[in-house]
């Protein structure tokens, strides 16, 4: 895959998941712009650049649509185009249905739901001047196909993602735009080192060890492997993929059965 003269723009592309598409992207010689409001963008824009990739980044809130366009109205003025879009930027906050407060519900829904909504509304006109475009949404296992206690608000985004892939695939499809999702298992990201710490404060490493164990492969997939699926669907290799679902979960769903010992 070579990007030499395309213009990715990835959301949450500061660490995670969606570090693993900017690396891959970045790697393969595409123009990457980074828009995330972590505090660690602006060393993840240092390391990235010390390896001699295209990297810049942009601090904003994709739940904000008047700060949204702006950023994508500047990158438009920088590069007169945006060629790739990765939608990956996404929250999870474990607490169950009936102890969540409309604050953690809507926490959910504007960056997860509102956040790809905004981003992807700023960007599109741009591809359907250019006749061109790749949109990657990255949605979940959980939420289409599979949820755990506590995951209501985030599996509720994730499965939504899914409509959304699908219907705007049929809208772009005669625009030469291709818009499809990807849909992770457990990768080792912070988030999931996070979810972790949730379910057991003192000893978040054994969830860790548990997830992997119930995965057929017996570990966590790493931000790299989720950089080269994205890369793949942001690639002319995928040309003829659209409004489709893609799962990278190292078999997880696959047991009929997970009790224990059977």
């Amino acid at each position: 895959m070579n990007f030499e003269g395309k213009v990715a723009v990835v959301t949450g592309g500061a660490m995670g998941n969606g570090l693993g598409a900017v690396s891959v992207l970045a790697k393969n010689k595409a123009t990457v712009v980074i828009m995330d409001k972590s505090e660690k963008l602006a060393n993840t824009l240092g390391d990235l650049t010390a390896k001699g990739y295209n990297v810049i980044g942009y601090n904003v809130d994709i739940a904000d649509k008047r700060m949204v366009d702006a950023v994508v109205a500047d990158i438009i003025k920088r590069y007169n185009k945006i060629d790739i879009l990765v939608n990956n930027a996404g929250v999870a906050k474990l607490v169950k249905f009936v102890d969540m407060t409309d604050e953690i519900r809507d926490f959910h829904f504007d960056v997860n739901i509102k956040g790809t909504w905004n981003v992807t509304k700023a960007v599109v006109p741009y591809m359907l001047e250019k006749n061109y475009g790749k949109i990657v949404n990255l949605s979940s296992v959980t939420g289409p196909m599979v949820a755990d206690s506590g995951e209501v608000a985030y599996a509720t985004t994730k499965a939504a993602l899914i409509g959304f892939t699908k219907s705007l695939a049929m809208e772009l499809a005669e625009n030469n735009i291709t818009v499809n999702a990807v849909l992770p298992g457990y990768i080792m990201t912070p988030m999931v080192e996070g979810i972790a710490r949730d379910t057991d404060q003192s000893n978040p490493e054994s969830v860790i060890e548990g997830i992997a164990a119930g995965i057929p492969m017996k570990r966590l997939g790493t931000i790299e492997e989720l950089g080269n699926l994205v890369a793949f669907l942001s690639s002319d290799l995928s040309n003829y993929i659209t409004g489709t679902e893609i799962r990278i979960d190292g078999g997880s769903i696959l047991p009929e059965t997970k009790s224990v010992g059977v």
